[in-house]
């Protein structure tokens, strides 16, 4: 039942924001921006995989991970290869500045999750990630 002043989506919309605004402003030394940042994490479990992988991994389309991997690449965190039996299409890699980075890309995210259950005793945390996954 949707009332005006409780709506699940109103608060996920606004944690989303929040979230994005509290990573984005800690990434900016880095100049990696809020939207390029997944990218990053896709690729820390997976380097090497192409463009085209990584668009269908976040259903978006592309030219939005075309336009995030260039701005990646422009501050050296991966290169981008031409595909040996594709050569339209480019599989990205980390790079080293890009694998030293990690400890703190996990740093600010983990730093984020903190603030967001330093109310909550370990049993409603616990309660959160169960109602949330």
């Amino acid at each position: 039942m949707f009332q005006n002043d409780r709506s699940v989506g109103k608060y996920v919309s606004f944690l989303y924001r929040q979230g994005q605004a509290y990573v984005s402003n800690r990434l900016k030394p880095y100049n990696i921006g809020s939207g390029q940042y997944p990218f990053l994490l896709a690729l820390y479990r997976n380097d090497g995989i192409s463009q085209e992988e990584l668009s269908a991994q976040f259903m978006i389309d592309k030219g939005t991970t075309a336009r995030a991997i260039e701005k990646l690449e422009k501050a050296g965190y991966v290169l981008r290869k031409t595909n040996l039996k594709d050569k339209r299409a480019y599989n990205v890699f980390l790079t080293e500045k890009a694998r030293e980075f990690q400890p703190v890309l996990y740093n600010i995210l983990g730093t984020w999750t903190d603030v967001l259950v330093s109310d909550l005793s370990p049993e409603e945390t616990d309660m959160l990630f169960v109602i949330l996954e």
